[in-house]
C-alpha cells in the first residue's frame, strides 16, 4: 500500500482484528502497532505493512525483537514524519546507525489524526554492523 492508504486499511484491519479477537475470546493485551518493511520518503512509492493487535496467549509472541532506536512522539499525524521520523533518522545518521528497513508505530494513544493528543512510539530498526 502507499501512505495515503494507511488509514483507511487500518480501519478496516483493526475493526477486523478486533472481531477476531472477540470470537476467539483473545484479550487484548497491549495497543495496535503497525510494522513496516522498507517504509518509504513519499506518498506514492507502495510498501509492506502490516498491522498487529497484541494478545494474551501461552504461545511464544509472532512478532520477533527488533533492536531500534526510538522516539516517542505525540501530536496529529500530519507531523508524524517532519517531526517524529525525520528526526529520528537525522538522529540515527548523526549516531553512524544505519536501519534495518524495518520499522514500527506503537499506538499509546489514539485520539484522530488531527489531535494534539495521539502518542505514537516510533522504532526503526538498526542495521547489523
Amino acid at each position: 500500500m502507499t501512505i495515503a492508504q494507511i488509514g483507511e486499511q487500518a480501519a478496516l484491519a483493526y475493526g477486523a482484528l478486533y472481531a477476531e479477537a472477540m470470537t476467539r475470546q483473545l484479550v487484548v493485551n497491549g495497543p495496535p502497532l503497525f510494522v513496516a518493511q522498507s517504509m518509504p520518503r513519499d506518498a506514492h512509492t507502495e510498501f509492506e505493512l502490516d498491522f498487529c493487535l497484541p494478545v494474551a496467549s501461552d504461545e511464544p509472541p509472532a512478532l520477533p525483537a527488533l533492536r531500534c532506536v526510538r522516539l516517542m512522539y505525540e501530536g496529529p499525524l500530519a507531523k508524524l514524519f517532519t517531526d517524529g521520523y525525520q528526526a529520528l533518522l537525522q538522529a540515527m545518521a548523526a549516531a553512524g546507525l544505519r536501519a534495518s528497513g524495518e520499522s514500527r508505530e506503537i499506538y499509546h494513544a489514539w485520539r484522530g489524526p488531527e489531535s494534539a493528543d495521539n502518542r505514537i512510539e516510533i522504532q526503526i530498526g538498526i542495521a547489523h554492523a
